[in-house]
């Protein structure tokens, strides 16, 4: 609802009047339908489909020559001639069109005076406004609409807003004649105005740079003014002509007047008039996009009728002067977009794969390129951010948002003030005052740029936190005037985001979406082959294995058999051949053997479950443990490990080659032990610590420069005779097993004081001992 509009500040101030004051009445107030017209004209509203006059003003006697009563009811032909009547018809137009006017003679056969009409159609009636005509007004708007045009020409000259609402001024008040003549933007459809220019006579209050609270507007009043380009009052203290009758009988309301040039005017705007020392008054409408802009308002000291004419004539102005301001933020915006375009194009360029890490690389850039206090990209649940610190339930807020509106440039420069408005805690913002979104995607991801407060100092021409107060006549609003300004400065907001930093965010979004989309169909297409080439690969070690095993087997054999059929024929040279060929052919075996487990390492799947680590330690124990025997190794484990969320036939394969490893690689002292535990680390590379799997023993260590080394398939550190054989692929499953699950592998060694090899396992972290 309209009322809704009035801020908590507003109804709070209605506390303060004595007497108390209702603020919204003025917001619910139905100014279309006030029931009555300025008296120096009058109205008759027509059916067109039977020419009766459905209602009349009362001043209709005196300007007319026939009373209203009298009219209602009856032909219009009784104050019209029919061929005017039927011009008023054809010129009339459609529902909700501008009214039209023309000079006209009006009033009873024989007595009939020379009228400016204006028409126009409102719902089913055709409604005829009659002006007295005046010839000197007339000789004096004469070639109006020539000084209008030439005005219009001087108007395209400015290249800037505030140029082009300096000259606009300057020509309205030229042709008018009003004492003062101001430019005035709104901040926001529904916000506070600014005077942005003016042009005022020798002693009126200049109030250039003035900001005037958004209740002197309230939101009914704006929609008549997107309605109508002009709206005219010729005097405030004007005795209105009510309406005959004061309620239709077909609508049971008064009559539409939201159309009429001579519609009255609201009491609580006439009291805001005379309160600021002004008698009469037009204002021109200035739209952006059919919403309002801004207004031209003229101010008068003495009461003032407006001609037809010279209101027809301000309404062309103020369309082409709308069009005028349109052309020039077009002009601007275009240039932004050019330059924002080549700066993000620049941006984007030094970008790459990992466009969190390289957007942060090149983050004062990014800030830049809006002006913005810091950055913040969100994707997924990674959070990228540099500069003024954004809180966390700014975060959450800002990703709803962008959740909620997958496409296009969001913004705000009172992002307090919105969290308030939205039930929300305005300190949430913390540090944040200006936000500047762009959405990648629909699913919550975006980038934005953050402004900090900035205190703004604003005067106003009367205190906004107050717009009800008992004036000089007793009234009840807030009078204007030089000794009502007040300073104020504004808090919870930020420098406002320009056209420019918008373009260059939405250039920036479209150049960010490309390059994470092509970025991600690589991946995609490098995945999809990465994949089939695993496939291959793991097919093909396997069927190779497995056909190679078969020819070696019979190498072996045959070897074997000739040495015991004809072995006390050969010469010492040929036994020892043989023999050398079946230990090669076991060797063979022995790698083929590993190389089909590694295989399978990859063609299996996993089977998770909780498993207690325990159980999996005693198993592997009952394999490993009398190699472990055999070299004196004493095995060290806590009273009661945690459970693992893992494969239990994998753990088992990853602790069987880690203990028998242990064993292997004793070193030669009288304490050799090995550790089972669960402990808290940070793996290489990461910033947080993990409970990992550790098995660590004092045995001769690796040096620093071959560690990575022992990872790799067939690698061994020492030959294959030495330190109990192997093949050098035990390491290598550890490794696999491991990443199936997706945990993390790594080893701290030195040289004489023995190895710990750590694995996580992807899953639900196990708690450490004594967690």
């Amino acid at each position: 609802m309209d009322e809704d509009w009035l801020s908590p500040k507003a109804r709070l101030a209605e506390a303060s009047v004595p007497g108390g004051f209702d603020l919204s009445v003025c917001v619910r107030e139905r100014i279309h339908l006030l029931g009555g017209v300025q008296s120096y004209g009058t109205l008759l509203a027509v059916d067109p489909d039977t020419g009766l006059v459905d209602t009349a003003a009362e001043n209709a006697a005196a300007l007319l020559g026939v009373p209203a009563r009298d009219l209602v009811g009856g032909p219009v032909t009784r104050v019209l001639a029919a061929a005017d009547w039927q011009a008023a018809l054809e010129t009339a137009g459609t529902d909700g069109a501008s009214a039209v006017g023309f000079p006209v003679p009006a009033g009873p056969d024989g007595h009939r005076s020379l009228f400016d009409v204006s028409v126009h159609r409102r719902d089913t009636l055709v409604l005829v406004e009659f002006e007295p005509h005046d010839p000197e007004r007339a000789a004096r708007s004469g070639g109006f609409y020539e000084r209008a045009r030439r005005a219009l020409n001087r108007l395209r000259s400015a290249t800037t807003v505030a140029d082009c609402c300096q000259a606009a001024v300057a020509e309205v008040r030229a042709l008018t004649g009003f004492e003062r003549v101001v430019a005035y933007r709104f901040d926001g459809f529904d916000g506070p105005g600014e005077v942005l220019a003016e042009s005022v006579a020798d002693g009126w209050e200049p109030w250039l740079g003035l900001w005037f609270p958004a209740t002197d507007i309230p939101p009914q009043a704006r929609r008549l003014y997107e309605e109508n380009w002009i709206r005219a009052i010729a005097d405030v203290d004007d005795a209105t002509a009510r309406l005959v009758p004061p309620v239709r009988e077909a609508t049971d309301t008064p009559l539409d007047l939201s159309g009429a040039a001579l519609r009255t005017v609201s009491e609580f705007h006439l009291e805001y008039l005379r309160n600021i020392g002004v008698r009469s008054s037009m204002s021109v409408s200035l739209l952006k996009d059919g919403r309002l802009w801004g207004l031209i308002a003229c101010h008068g000291a003495a009461p003032a009728p407006v001609a037809p004419a010279v209101r027809s004539a301000c309404e062309l102005f103020g369309a082409a002067f709308s069009m005028q301001l349109a052309a020039i933020e077009e002009r601007e915006r275009a240039d932004a977009l050019e330059r924002a375009g080549r700066d993000a194009a620049g941006l984007a360029a030094l970008l790459d794969v990992d466009v969190d890490a390289s957007l942060l690389r090149h983050e004062g850039l990014v800030r830049r390129l809006v002006d913005a206090d810091g950055v913040l990209l969100v994707r997924g649940d990674r959070v990228s951010a540099a500069g003024l610190p954004v809180p966390p339930g700014l975060i959450r807020a800002l990703a709803g948002r962008a959740a909620a509106s997958s496409a296009g440039v969001w913004s705000t420069d009172r992002m307090p003030e919105l969290l308030s408005e939205e039930g929300a805690d305005r300190a949430a913002a913390g540090r944040v005052a200006g936000v500047l979104l762009v959405p990648l995607g629909d699913e919550g991801d975006f980038l934005a740029w953050v402004r900090a407060e900035r205190a703004l100092p604003r005067e106003w021409a009367a205190d906004p936190s107050r717009p009800v107060m008992v004036g000089p006549r007793g009234e009840r609003l807030t009078p204007r005037g030089s000794g009502a300004v007040f300073r104020s400065v504004v808090r919870g907001r930020s420098r406002p985001w320009g056209r420019r930093t918008e373009a260059a965010a939405a250039e920036m979004r479209r150049l960010l979406t490309a390059l994470v989309l092509r970025h991600a169909e690589e991946l995609g297409a490098l995945n999809a082959e990465l994949r089939l080439t695993n496939l291959d690969l793991d097919s093909f070690a396997h069927v190779t294995a497995h056909d190679l095993k078969e020819p070696l087997r019979g190498i072996a054999n045959a070897a074997t058999f000739t040495l015991e059929d004809a072995g006390d024929r050969l010469d010492a040279t040929s036994v020892r051949r043989l023999r050398t060929m079946r230990r090669l052919a076991a060797r063979m075996d022995d790698l083929l053997n590993s190389l089909l487990h590694y295989a399978r390492m990859g063609r299996g799947g996993l089977r998770r479950a909780e498993v207690p680590l325990d159980e999996v330690v005693d198993s592997a124990l009952e394999v490993a443990g009398p190699r472990l025997a055999e070299e004196n190794v004493r095995v060290l484990r806590p009273r009661c490990l945690p459970a693992v969320d893992a494969d239990p036939d994998r753990v088992y394969e990853i602790l069987v080659n880690l203990l028998v490893n242990a064993a292997k690689y004793a070193s030669d002292r009288p304490d050799r032990t090995v550790q089972i535990a669960v402990e808290r680390h940070t793996p290489p590379g990461a910033s947080e610590a993990v409970a990992a799997v550790v098995v660590r023993d004092n045995g001769i260590g690796i040096p620093a420069d071959r560690q990575q080394e022992v990872f790799d398939l067939f690698r061994r550190l020492h030959g294959p005779g030495e330190r109990g054989g192997g093949t050098g692929v035990g390491l290598a499953v550890v490794q696999r097993i491991v990443d199936r699950h997706g945990g993390r592998l790594w080893l701290t060694s030195a040289p004489g004081e023995g190895t710990a090899f750590y694995f996580t396992l992807g899953g639900t972290d196990p708690s450490p001992e004594g967690g």
